[in-house]
């Protein structure tokens, strides 16, 4: 029983420090992508950093962006549209908050699997 329990401790602790490392290297992935696309013009990924100027942010923190979808359905699928398509300035939940009124088409700057697969690292961010 003992050596069952090392050896489940052990291997939990392999799965932690694999995953740990796996997240870095998706994180610097992802952040390059960002970077590539254009994103962090009006993007950044902490909550409470300003805007150009002082301003509010041109666009929502990616972290407040988490928070808000968090465990909404369909929360992927609409975010990839939106960063794909771009919004509506007329329904924006983030008036007030930024200082950009909507967000711009970004087809022809990232693919949609890329995209897909950075609102879903957005998605999961804390």
């Amino acid at each position: 029983m003992k050596n069952t329990t090392i050896r489940l401790s052990l291997l939990l602790a392999a799965l932690i420090s694999t995953t740990a490392f796996a997240d870095a290297k998706d994180d610097s992935q992802m952040k390059q992508l960002a970077t590539n696309s254009g994103c962090m013009t009006c993007h950044s990924i902490e909550s409470g950093k300003p805007g150009p100027n002082g301003m509010k942010p041109i666009g929502p923190a990616w972290q407040d962006v988490a928070a808000q979808y968090k465990g909404k359905p369909g929360a992927a699928e609409f975010l990839t549209r939106v960063v794909l398509e771009g919004s509506n300035p007329y329904s924006s939940h983030w008036k007030g908050k930024v200082s950009g009124l909507s967000m711009p088409p970004n087809a022809v700057a990232i693919t949609e699997g890329n995209a897909r697969q950075l609102v879903n690292w957005i998605l999961a961010l804390h």
